[in-house]
């Protein structure tokens, strides 16, 4: 089996403090690429909406002009991130339970996964791509010019948490179905014990024997 460690492989989030300037800014790594200066493996334009989740809204592969990103790790990441799971891991809940993904909580920052999903927040576009890069320090003075933010993580690590996260959430479903019988069990337990009740009530009673004199 090969190993996907591969030198300088790294899924790249940049926040920027216009939305604008994340569709500059793939512009700008697609410019790169052309250059020989970073490898772009695939990229999306994304925004959080108030329901947390992750839209797609431009996005390019290995192929310029053919809408691949979504078809590989870029994807799966988009997937996690955007879904129940991502609520949890970005240490937010959403506008649903009345919580945004801009408030400043406590988060796990030891996780790729966690941090990523934090960094996309509501209302605001960020700029995801899977890219090979010998120096990080292009792309970082690059996004500079945009006042692009970037956060990286190996890919070998967010495919090994992509992968923890999807069996995580396969156990939860799991488990959940489990529990969901039970309880759906025991209630329907409790309304045969109170139909018995009600039809016992209504059967005929005894009349005591009337008491006899001595």
């Amino acid at each position: 089996m090969s190993d996907k460690r591969e030198d300088g492989l790294n899924v790249v989030v940049v926040t920027f403090e216009q939305d604008s300037e994340a569709y500059e800014a793939l512009t700008s790594l697609k410019e790169l690429d052309s250059q020989g200066q970073v490898e772009l493996r695939a990229a999306a334009v994304v925004v959080r909406d108030d329901d947390g989740k992750v839209l797609i809204k431009d996005e390019v592969g290995e192929t310029y002009g053919v809408a691949t990103a979504t078809g590989g790790i870029i994807g799966l990441l988009i997937g996690i991130i955007g879904g129940p799971l991502g609520v949890l891991i970005g240490g937010a809940t959403g506008l649903m339970a009345g919580s945004l993904y801009d408030l400043d909580e406590e988060f796990d920052t030891r996780s790729a996964l966690s941090q990523i999903s934090h960094s996309v927040k509501v209302g605001h576009t960020a700029l995801v791509a899977e890219v090979s890069e010998p120096s990080p320090e292009v792309l970082d003075s690059d996004m500079a010019r945009l006042s692009g933010k970037v956060f990286r993580r190996p890919v070998h690590e967010v495919e090994a948490e992509i992968a923890a996260a999807q069996e995580a959430q396969q156990i939860a479903a799991g488990d959940a179905r489990k529990r969901l019988h039970k309880e759906r069990h025991e209630q329907h337990q409790k309304e045969i014990d109170a139909k018995i009740e009600e039809l016992k009530a209504k059967l005929p009673h005894k009349k005591e024997a009337p008491a006899q004199s001595t």
